[in-house]
């Protein structure tokens, strides 16, 4: 269970979230949504430890992370809109780099784990250089959750991706739903939303929940509605 309760953040004298509150539980899948620039992404760093917010409380099944980097270590896995590898080396030694446990259990989780299933195995040699935007992606989402994390944050994960890299990679986010993961993501694209079991819009600094499964043009009225 992830709880946020009371996040402020400004920059300068430009409040950037005002009183963000929400709960997130495991299966569940968290969509927030909003125009651009509106602190979504800003938003998601606070909550993956990346980012420190002014004031307020995030919690991880009981567990305060705010002041406790160790609590965000090891229950949040962050996988932001830009490429966070380390280009000029292979996918394994990315994968190394970011693995928590014994070099016998790195193994054990290429062959089964969260990297197997996102296609890994086959490319461990390659030179992170070469990879397609779609692979970078995956190998993105494979790095962040070789911490065994029980919460993933995703900033835009479709972002500049081909059609059948997004499908595979909403595949298996529905799996890490079914297995008991907690997801929470932004995007702006509908197949990626449909995921999402909850809704939040972010506007002025402050969330309001939403329906799910909205249209369109329902989600536009609500980006333009006043919280």
């Amino acid at each position: 269970m992830l709880e946020v309760t009371s996040l402020y953040k400004s920059y300068k004298n430009h409040k950037v979230l005002e009183n963000i509150s929400f709960t997130a539980g495991p299966g569940e899948c968290v969509g927030i949504v909003g125009s651009n620039g509106c602190g979504k992404t800003t938003l998601l760093s606070i909550l993956a430890g990346a980012a420190r917010a002014d004031k307020g409380s995030i919690r991880f099944h009981g567990r305060e992370a705010v002041g406790h980097q160790g609590v965000f270590n090891e229950e949040a896995a962050y996988v932001p809109q830009e490429n966070p590898l380390m280009e000029e080396l292979t996918v394994r030694d990315n994968l190394s780099l970011w693995y928590r446990g014994s070099r016998k259990r790195m193994e054990e989780d290429l062959e089964t784990g969260a990297a197997a299933m996102l296609g890994i195995g086959d490319m461990l040699k390659k030179q992170v250089s070469t990879l397609s935007g779609g692979m970078k992606k995956r190998l993105s989402i494979a790095c962040a959750l070789f911490n065994h994390a029980s919460v993933l944050i995703l900033d835009e994960p479709g972002a500049a991706l081909d059609l059948e890299c997004k499908a595979d990679i909403r595949n298996y986010l529905e799996g890490y739903k079914k297995q008991g993961g907690t997801i929470l993501l932004t995007s702006h694209e509908l197949p990626e939303l449909s995921l999402c079991t909850v809704m939040y819009v972010l506007k002025n600094g402050g969330i309001r929940q939403i329906r799910s499964g909205l249209g369109e043009k329902e989600l536009i009225e609500e980006f333009l509605t006043t919280p």
